[in-house]
């Protein structure tokens, strides 16, 4: 089984994480702010990856810490679940509608992370939480699992429907890359034979 659990207890933050890479998208996300509560959600439905998450966060100051390290815990998840990365698909990539809106969502589990973001809003804040984070929760991921990931927004004009597009984006290539090919034979996806050592090469 392609599982892994992540408990990281700050002054800020208390996250427990439990993800299966194997699943059927089910999950219970419980992070102290609502609309996060719902992206996450779409995250696992989409993918299939079952995710507890389970986050206190100190939401009486802002909601920064909880964004950040809600984002680092589940990227730490996947990076875990994943081990040598032997077969796996590697490469995601889709294009994502939500009504109106088109987002285009690449990624490369490469171990060289790094996030390129194309995206705005127009509101401060969808239900409670501030629009400014989505892209912090983004980078946080990619970071910590290790992930190249690209995110454009092609058009759209409801804030809402942007970024459940690009949650469902992200939740699509992620299946895709995760997803175990048989044709590979349980062989590492790059020509050098590993994942993840920083090279620049792969």
């Amino acid at each position: 089984m392609r599982t892994a659990k992540i408990a990281r207890k700050t002054h800020e933050t208390d996250i427990l994480v439990e993800i299966n890479l194997d699943g059927t998208g089910k999950y219970d996300v419980s992070t102290g702010i609502g609309f996060l509560d719902h992206m996450v959600e779409q995250l696992s439905r989409h993918s299939l990856i079952d995710m507890t998450v389970r986050i206190k966060g100190d939401l009486h100051v802002d909601q920064h810490h909880t964004v950040e390290d809600c984002g680092i815990a589940i990227g730490q998840a996947v990076s875990a679940a994943l081990g040598d990365k032997a077969g796996i698909g590697r490469y995601g990539q889709v294009y994502s509608p939500m009504d109106e809106a088109l987002a285009r969502v690449a990624l490369d589990i490469s171990g060289r992370p790094w996030l390129v973001w194309k995206a705005g809003f127009t509101v401060h804040k969808l239900g409670e939480m501030d629009t400014e984070l989505f892209e912090h929760w983004f980078h946080s991921f990619a970071q910590a699992a290790g992930i190249t990931l690209h995110i454009e927004v092609l058009y759209g004009q409801n804030n809402h429907h942007i970024i459940e597009g690009i949650y469902k984006g992200l939740a699509r290539a992620l299946r895709t890359a995760v997803e175990l090919d048989p044709r590979k034979g349980g062989a590492v996806p790059s020509t050098k034979g590993l994942l993840g050592d920083g090279s620049l090469n792969g």
